[in-house]
Protein backbone atom coordinates (compact mmCIF):
# COMPACT_ATOMS: atom_id res chain seq x y z
CA UNK A 1 0.00 0.00 0.00
CA UNK A 2 1.28 3.50 -0.92
CA UNK A 3 0.24 6.39 1.28
CA UNK A 4 1.88 9.37 -0.49
CA UNK A 5 0.74 11.09 -3.69
CA UNK A 6 3.76 13.03 -5.04
CA UNK A 7 7.20 11.70 -5.77
CA UNK A 8 10.26 13.24 -7.42
CA UNK A 9 12.33 11.02 -9.66
CA UNK A 10 16.01 12.04 -9.70
CA UNK A 11 16.90 13.20 -13.18
CA UNK A 12 20.09 11.41 -14.06
CA UNK A 13 21.48 9.47 -16.89
CA UNK A 14 19.76 6.36 -15.54
CA UNK A 15 16.39 7.89 -14.72
CA UNK A 16 14.69 6.79 -17.95
CA UNK A 17 15.71 3.23 -17.38
CA UNK A 18 14.47 3.40 -13.80
CA UNK A 19 11.01 4.60 -14.87
CA UNK A 20 10.65 1.79 -17.38
CA UNK A 21 11.57 -0.68 -14.70
CA UNK A 22 9.14 0.79 -12.19
CA UNK A 23 6.13 1.18 -14.52
CA UNK A 24 4.16 -0.93 -16.94
CA UNK A 25 1.57 0.13 -19.51
CA UNK A 26 -2.15 -0.50 -19.11
CA UNK A 27 -2.95 -3.14 -21.70
CA UNK A 28 -5.98 -4.85 -23.19
CA UNK A 29 -6.01 -8.55 -22.58
CA UNK A 30 -8.28 -11.58 -22.43
CA UNK A 31 -9.05 -12.85 -18.93
CA UNK A 32 -10.43 -16.27 -18.18
CA UNK A 33 -11.98 -16.72 -14.77
CA UNK A 34 -10.58 -19.72 -12.90
CA UNK A 35 -11.48 -20.59 -9.33
CA UNK A 36 -9.66 -23.36 -7.53
CA UNK A 37 -11.05 -25.56 -4.77
CA UNK A 38 -10.59 -28.99 -3.28
CA UNK A 39 -13.18 -31.72 -3.17
CA UNK A 40 -13.89 -35.38 -2.80
CA UNK A 41 -15.49 -38.05 -4.98
CA UNK A 42 -18.80 -39.21 -3.51
CA UNK A 43 -21.60 -41.55 -4.67
CA UNK A 44 -24.67 -39.85 -6.12
CA UNK A 45 -26.87 -42.27 -4.17
CA UNK A 46 -25.66 -44.36 -1.27
CA UNK A 47 -27.47 -46.59 1.18
CA UNK A 48 -26.61 -49.18 3.79
CA UNK A 49 -28.64 -52.30 3.01
CA UNK A 50 -30.15 -54.15 5.97
CA UNK A 51 -33.10 -56.53 6.49
CA UNK A 52 -36.54 -55.27 7.46
CA UNK A 53 -36.60 -57.56 10.48
CA UNK A 54 -33.81 -58.84 12.73
CA UNK A 55 -32.55 -62.32 11.97
CA UNK A 56 -29.66 -64.53 11.00
CA UNK A 57 -27.98 -64.09 7.63
CA UNK A 58 -27.81 -67.47 5.86
CA UNK A 59 -26.76 -66.48 2.34
CA UNK A 60 -24.81 -63.56 0.86
CA UNK A 61 -24.85 -63.51 -2.92
CA UNK A 62 -22.60 -60.53 -3.75
CA UNK A 63 -19.11 -59.33 -2.98
CA UNK A 64 -17.56 -55.91 -2.61
CA UNK A 65 -17.16 -54.33 -6.04
CA UNK A 66 -19.99 -56.30 -7.69
CA UNK A 67 -22.36 -54.38 -9.94
CA UNK A 68 -26.03 -55.08 -9.26
CA UNK A 69 -29.36 -54.09 -10.81
CA UNK A 70 -32.52 -52.90 -9.07
CA UNK A 71 -34.43 -55.80 -7.53
CA UNK A 72 -31.49 -58.21 -7.59
CA UNK A 73 -31.28 -60.52 -4.57
CA UNK A 74 -28.31 -59.54 -2.43
CA UNK A 75 -28.80 -61.68 0.66
CA UNK A 76 -31.20 -64.17 2.24
CA UNK A 77 -32.19 -64.21 5.91
CA UNK A 78 -33.18 -67.31 7.86
CA UNK A 79 -36.79 -68.09 6.90
CA UNK A 80 -37.62 -71.80 7.45
CA UNK A 81 -40.31 -71.01 10.01
CA UNK A 82 -41.84 -68.39 7.75
CA UNK A 83 -41.81 -70.84 4.83
CA UNK A 84 -43.73 -73.34 6.97
CA UNK A 85 -46.32 -70.69 7.91
CA UNK A 86 -46.54 -69.72 4.26
CA UNK A 87 -47.24 -73.32 3.22
CA UNK A 88 -49.86 -73.63 5.97
CA UNK A 89 -51.53 -70.41 4.82
CA UNK A 90 -51.61 -71.68 1.25
CA UNK A 91 -53.24 -74.93 2.38
CA UNK A 92 -55.84 -73.04 4.43
CA UNK A 93 -56.65 -70.84 1.48
CA UNK A 94 -57.09 -73.85 -0.81
CA UNK A 95 -59.36 -75.51 1.78
CA UNK A 96 -61.45 -72.35 2.17
CA UNK A 97 -61.83 -72.03 -1.60
CA UNK A 98 -62.81 -75.70 -1.88
CA UNK A 99 -65.44 -75.28 0.86
CA UNK A 100 -66.82 -72.24 -0.87
CA UNK A 101 -67.06 -73.97 -4.22
CA UNK A 102 -68.55 -77.15 -2.75
CA UNK A 103 -71.22 -75.25 -0.84
CA UNK A 104 -72.05 -73.17 -3.89
CA UNK A 105 -72.74 -76.38 -5.81
CA UNK A 106 -74.57 -78.14 -2.97
CA UNK A 107 -76.77 -75.24 -1.93
CA UNK A 108 -77.50 -74.33 -5.54
CA UNK A 109 -78.58 -77.95 -6.13
CA UNK A 110 -80.87 -77.85 -3.09
CA UNK A 111 -82.44 -74.64 -4.32
CA UNK A 112 -83.00 -76.08 -7.78
CA UNK A 113 -84.69 -79.13 -6.27
CA UNK A 114 -86.89 -76.92 -4.12
CA UNK A 115 -87.76 -74.84 -7.14
CA UNK A 116 -88.66 -77.98 -9.07
CA UNK A 117 -90.89 -79.30 -6.27
CA UNK A 118 -92.56 -75.90 -6.00
CA UNK A 119 -93.15 -75.85 -9.73
CA UNK A 120 -94.71 -79.34 -9.56
CA UNK A 121 -97.11 -78.35 -6.79
CA UNK A 122 -97.97 -75.09 -8.54
CA UNK A 123 -98.79 -77.15 -11.61
CA UNK A 124 -100.97 -79.53 -9.51
CA UNK A 125 -102.74 -76.52 -8.02
CA UNK A 126 -103.35 -75.02 -11.43
CA UNK A 127 -104.57 -78.37 -12.73
CA UNK A 128 -106.91 -78.78 -9.76
CA UNK A 129 -108.26 -75.28 -10.20
CA UNK A 130 -108.93 -76.04 -13.86
CA UNK A 131 -110.05 -79.72 -13.49
CA UNK A 132 -112.64 -79.66 -10.70
CA UNK A 133 -114.86 -76.90 -12.16
CA UNK A 134 -114.72 -78.69 -15.48
CA UNK A 135 -115.74 -82.01 -13.89
CA UNK A 136 -118.57 -80.28 -12.04
CA UNK A 137 -119.75 -78.71 -15.25
CA UNK A 138 -119.61 -82.04 -17.03
CA UNK A 139 -121.51 -83.73 -14.19
CA UNK A 140 -124.16 -81.00 -14.22
CA UNK A 141 -124.56 -81.60 -17.94
CA UNK A 142 -124.93 -85.33 -17.28
CA UNK A 143 -127.57 -84.57 -14.64
CA UNK A 144 -129.56 -82.48 -17.11
CA UNK A 145 -129.34 -85.27 -19.67
CA UNK A 146 -130.46 -87.84 -17.08
CA UNK A 147 -133.37 -85.63 -16.06
CA UNK A 148 -134.42 -85.30 -19.72
CA UNK A 149 -134.22 -89.10 -20.17
CA UNK A 150 -136.31 -89.57 -16.99
CA UNK A 151 -139.05 -87.34 -18.39
CA UNK A 152 -139.11 -89.37 -21.57
CA UNK A 153 -139.32 -92.67 -19.72
CA UNK A 154 -142.08 -91.34 -17.50
CA UNK A 155 -144.14 -90.24 -20.51
CA UNK A 156 -143.60 -93.57 -22.23
CA UNK A 157 -144.57 -95.46 -19.09
CA UNK A 158 -147.84 -93.46 -18.83
CA UNK A 159 -148.66 -94.16 -22.45
CA UNK A 160 -147.93 -97.84 -22.11
CA UNK A 161 -150.05 -98.09 -18.94
CA UNK A 162 -153.01 -96.65 -20.83
CA UNK A 163 -152.44 -98.95 -23.78
CA UNK A 164 -152.06 -102.06 -21.59
CA UNK A 165 -155.30 -101.17 -19.83
CA UNK A 166 -157.00 -100.96 -23.20
CA UNK A 167 -155.38 -104.16 -24.30
CA UNK A 168 -153.54 -102.45 -27.14
CA UNK A 169 -150.13 -103.71 -26.01
CA UNK A 170 -148.87 -106.60 -24.03
CA UNK A 171 -147.86 -106.46 -20.37
CA UNK A 172 -144.23 -107.04 -21.43
CA UNK A 173 -144.13 -103.77 -23.37
CA UNK A 174 -145.39 -101.95 -20.28
CA UNK A 175 -142.83 -103.69 -18.07
CA UNK A 176 -140.09 -102.68 -20.46
CA UNK A 177 -141.13 -99.01 -20.25
CA UNK A 178 -141.34 -99.34 -16.46
CA UNK A 179 -137.80 -100.72 -16.25
CA UNK A 180 -136.44 -97.87 -18.39
CA UNK A 181 -138.03 -95.38 -16.01
CA UNK A 182 -136.48 -97.08 -13.01
CA UNK A 183 -133.06 -97.05 -14.68
CA UNK A 184 -133.46 -93.35 -15.42
CA UNK A 185 -134.28 -92.68 -11.78
CA UNK A 186 -131.19 -94.63 -10.68
CA UNK A 187 -129.00 -92.74 -13.16
CA UNK A 188 -130.18 -89.39 -11.85
CA UNK A 189 -129.46 -90.46 -8.31
CA UNK A 190 -125.93 -91.57 -9.25
CA UNK A 191 -125.19 -88.36 -11.12
CA UNK A 192 -126.46 -86.25 -8.20
CA UNK A 193 -124.20 -88.12 -5.82
CA UNK A 194 -121.21 -87.51 -8.12
CA UNK A 195 -122.07 -83.80 -8.36
CA UNK A 196 -122.49 -83.49 -4.63
CA UNK A 197 -119.14 -85.22 -4.05
CA UNK A 198 -117.37 -82.93 -6.50
CA UNK A 199 -118.88 -79.82 -4.97
CA UNK A 200 -117.97 -80.96 -1.45
CA UNK A 201 -114.29 -81.82 -2.32
CA UNK A 202 -113.51 -78.82 -4.59
CA UNK A 203 -112.42 -76.28 -1.98
CA UNK A 204 -110.56 -78.58 0.48
CA UNK A 205 -108.31 -79.98 -2.26
CA UNK A 206 -107.49 -76.57 -3.69
CA UNK A 207 -106.99 -75.11 -0.19
CA UNK A 208 -104.63 -77.94 0.68
CA UNK A 209 -102.62 -77.47 -2.51
CA UNK A 210 -102.49 -73.70 -1.98
CA UNK A 211 -101.19 -74.21 1.56
CA UNK A 212 -98.53 -76.58 0.29
CA UNK A 213 -97.45 -74.14 -2.42
CA UNK A 214 -97.33 -71.20 0.02
CA UNK A 215 -95.25 -73.21 2.49
CA UNK A 216 -92.82 -74.30 -0.23
CA UNK A 217 -92.49 -70.72 -1.53
CA UNK A 218 -91.66 -69.44 1.94
CA UNK A 219 -89.13 -72.23 2.47
CA UNK A 220 -87.54 -71.47 -0.90
CA UNK A 221 -87.27 -67.74 -0.14
CA UNK A 222 -85.66 -68.47 3.22
CA UNK A 223 -83.28 -70.93 1.61
CA UNK A 224 -82.27 -68.42 -1.06
CA UNK A 225 -81.63 -65.79 1.60
CA UNK A 226 -79.67 -68.16 3.81
CA UNK A 227 -77.77 -69.31 0.73
CA UNK A 228 -76.37 -65.81 0.20
CA UNK A 229 -75.53 -65.50 3.89
CA UNK A 230 -73.74 -68.83 3.86
CA UNK A 231 -71.85 -67.94 0.70
CA UNK A 232 -70.86 -64.57 2.19
CA UNK A 233 -69.58 -66.29 5.34
CA UNK A 234 -67.58 -68.79 3.28
CA UNK A 235 -66.25 -65.97 1.09
CA UNK A 236 -65.16 -64.14 4.25
CA UNK A 237 -63.21 -67.24 5.26
CA UNK A 238 -61.55 -67.25 1.83
CA UNK A 239 -60.70 -63.55 2.17
CA UNK A 240 -59.27 -64.12 5.64
CA UNK A 241 -57.15 -67.03 4.39
CA UNK A 242 -56.01 -64.89 1.45
CA UNK A 243 -55.01 -62.07 3.81
CA UNK A 244 -53.11 -64.50 6.03
CA UNK A 245 -51.29 -65.86 2.99
CA UNK A 246 -50.42 -62.35 1.77
CA UNK A 247 -49.13 -61.42 5.22
CA UNK A 248 -47.09 -64.61 5.34
CA UNK A 249 -45.78 -63.92 1.83
CA UNK A 250 -44.79 -60.40 2.85
CA UNK A 251 -42.90 -61.78 5.84
CA UNK A 252 -41.17 -64.25 3.55
CA UNK A 253 -40.34 -61.56 0.98
CA UNK A 254 -38.87 -59.44 3.78
CA UNK A 255 -36.28 -62.16 4.36
CA UNK A 256 -35.04 -61.71 0.78
CA UNK A 257 -32.83 -58.60 0.78
CA UNK A 258 -32.88 -56.96 -2.66
CA UNK A 259 -31.07 -54.03 -4.23
CA UNK A 260 -33.22 -50.87 -4.05
CA UNK A 261 -31.53 -49.44 -7.12
CA UNK A 262 -28.81 -50.18 -9.65
CA UNK A 263 -25.27 -49.62 -8.37
CA UNK A 264 -22.10 -51.16 -7.03
CA UNK A 265 -21.42 -52.88 -3.71
CA UNK A 266 -18.96 -50.61 -1.92
CA UNK A 267 -18.77 -52.31 1.48
CA UNK A 268 -19.58 -55.67 3.03
CA UNK A 269 -20.35 -55.45 6.74
CA UNK A 270 -21.69 -58.91 7.64
CA UNK A 271 -20.87 -62.54 6.95
CA UNK A 272 -23.10 -65.57 6.64
CA UNK A 273 -24.27 -66.74 10.04
CA UNK A 274 -24.19 -63.27 11.60
CA UNK A 275 -27.26 -61.90 13.40
CA UNK A 276 -28.33 -58.70 11.61
CA UNK A 277 -30.87 -56.07 12.65
CA UNK A 278 -32.50 -53.22 10.69
CA UNK A 279 -30.30 -50.14 10.42
CA UNK A 280 -29.82 -47.03 8.31
CA UNK A 281 -26.18 -46.37 9.19
CA UNK A 282 -23.00 -48.38 9.53
CA UNK A 283 -19.30 -48.03 10.18
CA UNK A 284 -17.14 -46.81 7.35
CA UNK A 285 -14.61 -49.48 8.21
CA UNK A 286 -15.03 -52.70 6.30
CA UNK A 287 -13.80 -54.73 9.26
CA UNK A 288 -15.97 -53.03 11.86
CA UNK A 289 -19.02 -54.79 13.24
CA UNK A 290 -22.29 -53.28 12.02
CA UNK A 291 -25.96 -54.08 11.84
CA UNK A 292 -26.11 -53.48 8.09
CA UNK A 293 -25.24 -56.18 5.58
CA UNK A 294 -23.89 -54.16 2.64
CA UNK A 295 -23.30 -50.64 1.39
CA UNK A 296 -24.68 -49.89 -2.07
CA UNK A 297 -23.74 -46.83 -4.13
CA UNK A 298 -24.89 -45.52 -7.49
CA UNK A 299 -22.94 -43.16 -9.72
CA UNK A 300 -20.19 -40.73 -8.80
CA UNK A 301 -20.07 -36.97 -8.33
CA UNK A 302 -17.69 -34.43 -6.84
CA UNK A 303 -18.51 -32.50 -3.70
CA UNK A 304 -16.36 -29.39 -3.39
CA UNK A 305 -16.17 -26.70 -0.73
CA UNK A 306 -15.85 -23.25 -2.27
CA UNK A 307 -14.90 -20.18 -0.16
CA UNK A 308 -17.58 -17.58 0.33
CA UNK A 309 -15.61 -14.93 -1.62
CA UNK A 310 -15.69 -17.05 -4.78
CA UNK A 311 -19.22 -18.41 -4.67
CA UNK A 312 -20.66 -15.43 -6.58
CA UNK A 313 -18.67 -16.41 -9.68
CA UNK A 314 -20.15 -19.92 -9.86
CA UNK A 315 -23.32 -20.90 -11.66
CA UNK A 316 -25.20 -24.07 -12.52
CA UNK A 317 -23.86 -25.82 -15.61
CA UNK A 318 -20.43 -24.20 -15.29
CA UNK A 319 -17.55 -26.24 -16.71
CA UNK A 320 -15.12 -27.78 -14.27
CA UNK A 321 -11.68 -29.36 -14.59
CA UNK A 322 -10.82 -32.12 -12.12
CA UNK A 323 -7.45 -33.61 -11.18
CA UNK A 324 -7.38 -36.53 -8.78
CA UNK A 325 -4.46 -37.17 -6.44
CA UNK A 326 -4.42 -40.75 -7.73
CA UNK A 327 -4.15 -39.61 -11.37
CA UNK A 328 -2.15 -36.37 -11.35
CA UNK A 329 -1.49 -36.46 -15.08
CA UNK A 330 -5.15 -36.88 -16.07
CA UNK A 331 -7.61 -34.02 -16.29
CA UNK A 332 -11.24 -34.99 -16.00
CA UNK A 333 -14.20 -32.74 -16.80
CA UNK A 334 -17.51 -32.00 -15.17
CA UNK A 335 -20.25 -29.43 -14.71
CA UNK A 336 -21.69 -27.67 -11.68
CA UNK A 337 -24.89 -29.49 -10.79
CA UNK A 338 -26.00 -27.73 -7.62
CA UNK A 339 -24.80 -24.96 -5.32
CA UNK A 340 -25.87 -25.29 -1.70
CA UNK A 341 -28.26 -22.52 -0.57
CA UNK A 342 -26.69 -22.43 2.91
CA UNK A 343 -23.06 -21.97 3.94
CA UNK A 344 -20.98 -24.27 6.09
CA UNK A 345 -18.72 -22.81 8.78
CA UNK A 346 -15.71 -24.92 9.75
CA UNK A 347 -12.78 -23.59 11.78
CA UNK A 348 -14.14 -20.04 11.29
CA UNK A 349 -14.00 -20.51 7.51
CA UNK A 350 -17.23 -19.99 5.60
CA UNK A 351 -17.71 -22.06 2.46
CA UNK A 352 -20.47 -23.45 0.28
CA UNK A 353 -20.90 -27.07 -0.79
CA UNK A 354 -20.96 -27.42 -4.58
CA UNK A 355 -21.99 -30.66 -6.31
CA UNK A 356 -20.32 -31.42 -9.63
CA UNK A 357 -21.54 -34.04 -12.10
CA UNK A 358 -18.79 -35.96 -13.89
CA UNK A 359 -18.58 -35.86 -17.68
CA UNK A 360 -15.45 -38.01 -17.82
CA UNK A 361 -13.52 -40.17 -15.38
CA UNK A 362 -16.27 -42.48 -14.12
CA UNK A 363 -14.15 -45.50 -15.06
CA UNK A 364 -11.06 -44.39 -13.10
CA UNK A 365 -12.35 -42.36 -10.17
CA UNK A 366 -13.43 -44.10 -7.00
CA UNK A 367 -15.58 -43.04 -4.08
CA UNK A 368 -13.81 -40.97 -1.38
CA UNK A 369 -10.87 -39.99 -3.65
CA UNK A 370 -9.45 -36.48 -3.09
CA UNK A 371 -9.47 -34.15 -6.08
CA UNK A 372 -8.43 -30.61 -7.03
CA UNK A 373 -11.06 -28.63 -8.91
CA UNK A 374 -10.83 -25.65 -11.23
CA UNK A 375 -14.06 -23.83 -12.05
CA UNK A 376 -13.85 -22.28 -15.53
CA UNK A 377 -15.69 -18.98 -15.64
CA UNK A 378 -16.64 -16.66 -18.46
CA UNK A 379 -13.85 -15.21 -20.58
CA UNK A 380 -13.41 -11.40 -20.58
CA UNK A 381 -12.20 -10.37 -24.01
CA UNK A 382 -10.25 -7.17 -24.81
CA UNK A 383 -10.53 -5.69 -21.33
CA UNK A 384 -8.13 -3.26 -19.60
CA UNK A 385 -5.73 -5.08 -17.31
CA UNK A 386 -2.98 -4.05 -14.92
CA UNK A 387 -0.77 -6.12 -12.63
CA UNK A 388 -2.50 -6.73 -9.32
CA UNK A 389 0.51 -5.17 -7.49
CA UNK A 390 -0.28 -1.85 -9.20
CA UNK A 391 -3.53 -1.47 -7.25
CA UNK A 392 -3.10 0.81 -4.23
CA UNK A 393 -5.38 2.37 -1.66
CA UNK A 394 -5.31 5.99 -0.54
CA UNK A 395 -7.66 7.43 2.08
CA UNK A 396 -9.87 4.40 1.67
CA UNK A 397 -10.10 4.83 -2.10
CA UNK A 398 -8.83 2.29 -4.63
CA UNK A 399 -6.64 3.44 -7.49
CA UNK A 400 -3.27 3.24 -9.28
CA UNK A 401 -0.15 5.40 -9.47
CA UNK A 402 0.32 6.67 -13.00
CA UNK A 403 3.31 8.41 -14.53
CA UNK A 404 2.17 11.99 -15.17
CA UNK A 405 3.53 14.48 -17.66
CA UNK A 406 6.18 15.52 -15.17
CA UNK A 407 7.39 11.93 -14.92
CA UNK A 408 6.17 11.77 -11.35
CA UNK A 409 3.81 9.27 -9.64
CA UNK A 410 0.22 10.51 -9.39
CA UNK A 411 -2.68 8.72 -7.68
CA UNK A 412 -5.72 8.12 -9.93
CA UNK A 413 -8.91 6.48 -8.55
CA UNK A 414 -10.09 3.51 -10.62
CA UNK A 415 -12.98 1.09 -10.65
CA UNK A 416 -11.70 -2.47 -10.65
CA UNK A 417 -13.39 -5.68 -11.76
CA UNK A 418 -12.14 -9.22 -11.43
CA UNK A 419 -8.81 -10.04 -9.87
CA UNK A 420 -7.32 -13.22 -11.28
CA UNK A 421 -4.06 -14.17 -9.66
CA UNK A 422 -1.53 -11.48 -10.77
CA UNK A 423 -3.93 -9.54 -13.06
CA UNK A 424 -6.74 -7.15 -12.20
CA UNK A 425 -9.43 -5.83 -14.52
CA UNK A 426 -9.83 -2.04 -14.75
CA UNK A 427 -13.36 -0.98 -15.59
CA UNK A 428 -12.91 2.80 -15.40
CA UNK A 429 -10.27 5.41 -14.49
CA UNK A 430 -7.36 4.83 -16.91
CA UNK A 431 -6.90 4.19 -20.60
CA UNK A 432 -4.79 1.79 -22.58
CA UNK A 433 -1.03 2.53 -22.82
CA UNK A 434 -1.01 4.72 -19.72
CA UNK A 435 1.88 3.65 -17.52
CA UNK A 436 1.22 2.64 -13.93
CA UNK A 437 3.76 2.09 -11.18
CA UNK A 438 4.34 -1.40 -9.93
CA UNK A 439 7.10 -0.16 -7.57
CA UNK A 440 8.26 3.20 -6.22
CA UNK A 441 11.67 4.82 -7.02
CA UNK A 442 14.33 4.83 -4.34
CA UNK A 443 14.86 8.65 -4.55
CA UNK A 444 11.50 10.20 -3.64
CA UNK A 445 10.29 13.03 -1.39
CA UNK A 446 6.89 14.04 -0.10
Amino acid sequence: MIATTTYVVVQSSGSQITLEELTVPVVKDNLKVKISASGKVEPIKSVNVSPKNPGRLIELRVEQGDKVVAGQTLAVMENLEIQARNAQSQAQLQQARANLQQNKVTIAGDIRQSQARLAQNEARLAQAKARIPREISQTQAQLQSAESRLKLTQERMKRNRYLVEKGAISQDSYDEAFNENQNALAGISEVKQQLEQLENTQHPEIDQLEAIVAEMRLALEQREKSYQDEINALQAQVDLAQANLEQSQIQYDDTIVKAPFEGIITQRYAVEGAFVTPSTSASTSASASATSILALAQGLEIIAKVPEVDIGQLYQGQKVEIIADAYPEDTFTGRVKRIAPEAIVEDNVTSFEVRISLLTGQEKLRSKMNVDITFLGKELNNTLVVPTVAIVTQAGETGVMILNEENKPEFIPVKIGLTLQDKTQIIDGVTADERVFIDMPDNRQR
